[in-house]
């Protein structure tokens, strides 16, 4: 089975100490990506860990197939013990820095301890450099960029990088590379301000040998990629703006209403209005981003991209695309995921019925991102922060919903329940096949084992690392067992096992079947839960039995 090759670089920030280490057997295991960085997570960061201590680590992987130059290929995955959602919690971000990291010569490189000092920790094939960079506390992520590009000629397509958010630890904060491309949800960028780490540096030309199989299928995914005429290279995920508040639902005016009056204000067609050049990631001939700018001002970003929309705009009760522009651009320099800070912001304009007002919101990115004032409590994210705000707790585990409404797409809602990273839609993405009538949208019972093939699959997705775009366009599973060397089967039995070993850590942290849970009812969601765990092989209780992690992890009592 094709899989990652290279060594795991382990760099104790605190010590300023490093270790290189031999991990070939683990990465024929879990191939790369999400996958080995659960299993080095599950099985070296402590059960008990305070997701903000030193004892937390951090995992940065490439997959094999940043070794191709295939199409949706240009991202890289994160992994680490989530302050958010207090599980581990896998992220990956687009862009060009996973070619650079390969270039190290290593497949993952993980982070633990606390620096006394802010650092920049700079990883390049021929050896490790920590550098003291007091005076870029409070930066923001474009500051930080040209900063190194003054002192070492590095580029964002180098940097892994946290804004001011993420020096004070809120718990939605992201790590950005590229400026403006996110590992973004569950907070990842606040382990690293908690390790105080301002940023984090690739390059080399030393990548690993790796022979990658089948060259026509290759070439054959580039130029289908390349001649594509789908709209997402148009408008990227914005199109779904008008399609879900038309025919199924869109998340208003913090979850209390499914469509927005306003939505075609905030709509694809707005966006790619805005769009004036294409952009794409590292050797990505899809180029489905979004460079956008607003004539009238000048103002430049990219994106926003659909959940950004939802956010700021219709769970914001704002209607106006170049306002959520700038949330979407304030969030980027600070380093906070959009999803969780727009929603959260939503739910205080629902305890202040301030719905609209951009003024506001505007005040409250910048206050969450420093701790200031009623910014710290919302620095907590939706699940802490709830209760004194008096607002309903839409979370699952802590995490804040996504736009794809569990209400209207029933197979997504269970999914939203059960996965381990809460209510995040990448996790399974079971609502695709419901907008396309492949399942009925209506009802949970029988859904349990296309819930899991899609766990699975995603699970090889985030491993491999490809993007999503990919999937169900290009790449089917003749194209995985034709890259990969292997039957589909084998391929999902890896993810199965990426899923488990998510799950079994979470329980030792206490978390069970009780965690489980809606904010909302939806048809037959208990009976199909336990369906799940059965065909998981999970207990009753939704536990890990102990035969479906020894054979390749720690297990609870070691």
């Amino acid at each position: 089975m094709l899989h990652a090759t290279g060594s795991l670089l382990t760099i104790d920030v605190g010590d300023r100490e490093t270790e290189t280490t031999t991990i070939d057997e683990e990465l024929e295991e879990f191939i790369g990506g999400r996958g080995i960085s659960t299993k080095l997570a599950h099985d070296r960061i402590p059960f008990d860990a305070d997701p903000l201590g030193p004892e937390n680590r951090v995992y940065l992987a490439a997959g094999p197939l940043q070794q191709s130059d295939m199409s949706f290929t240009g991202r890289m995955n994160m992994t680490g013990l989530s302050p958010l959602t207090d599980g581990i919690l896998s992220s990956n971000a687009g862009g060009y820095l996973s070619r650079n990291f390969v270039g190290t010569g290593h497949s993952v490189v993980e982070l633990t301890g606390a620096s006394d000092e802010l650092l920049a920790v700079h990883v390049t094939d021929e050896g490790i450099e920590f550098e003291t960079v007091s005076a870029l506390e409070g930066a923001t992520v474009p500051e930080v960029t040209e900063e190194m590009n003054e002192r070492h000629g590095l580029e964002s397509e180098n940097l892994v990088t946290i804004g001011p958010a993420g020096e004070n630890e809120v718990r939605f904060a992201s790590a950005m590379t590229y400026d403006e491309r996110a590992f973004g949800r569950g907070g990842l960028g606040a382990i690293l301000g908690s390790k105080n780490v301002k940023c984090i540096s690739f390059a080399g030309d030393s990548a690993p040998e790796l022979e990658m199989p089948n060259e026509d299928i290759q070439m054959d995914v580039h130029r289908q990629a390349a001649t594509s005429d789908d709209i997402f290279r148009r408008q990227g995920t914005t199109h779904l703006v008008q399609v879900l508040n038309d025919n199924f639902s869109l998340p208003s005016y913090y979850f209390t209403d499914q469509s927005f009056e306003g939505v075609e204000q905030i709509n694809g067609d707005r966006v790619e209005e805005k769009k004036y050049k294409k952009a794409a990631c590292s050797v990505c001939a899809f180029a489905c981003k979004l460079p956008t700018r607003d004539e009238a001002t000048g103002f430049e970003t990219e994106g926003p991209e659909f959940e950004t929309i939802m956010a700021f705009g219709s769970n914001s009760g704002v209607d106006d695309i170049v306002d959520i522009m700038k949330s979407n651009d304030m969030c980027d320099d600070l380093g906070m995921d959009t999803i969780s800070c727009g929603n959260t912001i939503a739910a205080y304009l629902a305890s202040e019925e301030e719905f609209g007002n951009v003024e506001l919101i505007h005040e409250l990115v910048e206050k969450i991102a420093h701790r200031e004032g009623i910014g710290d409590l919302l620095a907590e994210g939706i699940g802490r922060a709830h209760e004194q705000l008096g607002v309903d707790n839409w979370t699952v585990k802590g995490m804040d919903f996504a736009a794809h409404d569990g209400r209207v797409v029933h197979g997504q809602g269970l999914s939203y329940a059960v996965a381990n990273r809460g209510a995040d839609h990448m996790y399974s993405t079971l609502m695709i096949p419901e907008y396309n009538d492949v399942i009925s949208a209506e009802g949970t019972s029988g859904k349990a084992d296309v819930l899991i093939d899609h766990e699975n699959r995603n699970a090889v997705r985030d491993s491999a690392v490809l993007c999503q775009f990919g999937l169900g366009r290009v790449i089917e599973e003749e194209v995985f067992e034709a890259l990969f060397g292997t039957d589909y089967e084998d391929l999902l039995a890896v993810g199965a096992r990426v899923v488990n070993l998510e799950r079994h850590f979470a329980n030792q942290r206490g978390r069970d079947a009780d965690d489980d849970r809606l904010p909302y009812d939806i048809p037959n969601l208990d009976s199909s839960i336990q369906e799940y765990y059965e065909a998981r092989g999970w207990t009753d209780d939704g536990l890990v039995p102990g035969d479906l992690v020894t054979d390749f992890a720690r297990a609870a009592d070691d």
